[in-house]
């Protein structure tokens, strides 16, 4: 990746439905060249996807957490690809100290929250985890 990689990222964090020739313009570069690095990004799975955030106001429901994992033995590259296949876990953090993980959990409610806790500490190389909601965003 390179500087113009990293300011796309920022704009498409910023405004995921930024129009091509807006990023564009914004980045000094052609329309093609957007095209081709968002593609090239989501092929080598920089870009994992596209989605809606709903604020929080409107989605009095949700469950926002943050998720500690540690993992056994050489399982690492094998936990991170399947935590990111997890649609609730909108992102995922290495670390240090105690914990391997720090994924950051959002569900639609508790129920749906329950059913991602259980499948994350059941996956093969997890063996601790410690979950904390998040209250309230200052």
């Amino acid at each position: 990746m390179d500087t113009i990689d990293r300011k796309l990222l920022a704009l498409l964090r910023k405004d995921g439905r930024a129009s091509l020739s807006a990023l564009a313009a914004e980045l000094k570069v052609s329309r093609g060249t957007v095209q081709n690095r968002i593609e090239r990004l989501t092929r080598d799975g920089i870009i994992a996807g596209f989605c809606v955030r709903v604020t929080e106001a409107d989605d009095p429901h949700a469950v926002r957490a943050v998720m500690m994992i540690e993992i056994t033995g050489q399982k690492t590259l094998a936990a991170i690809k399947a935590l990111r296949g997890i649609p609730e876990v909108r992102a995922l953090h290495t670390t240090n100290g105690a914990w391997d993980l720090v994924a950051e959990l959002h569900a639609e409610n508790l129920v749906e929250f329950e059913r991602v806790l259980r499948g994350i500490r059941a996956m093969d190389g997890v063996s601790k985890s410690e979950t904390s909601l998040l209250l309230t965003t200052l």
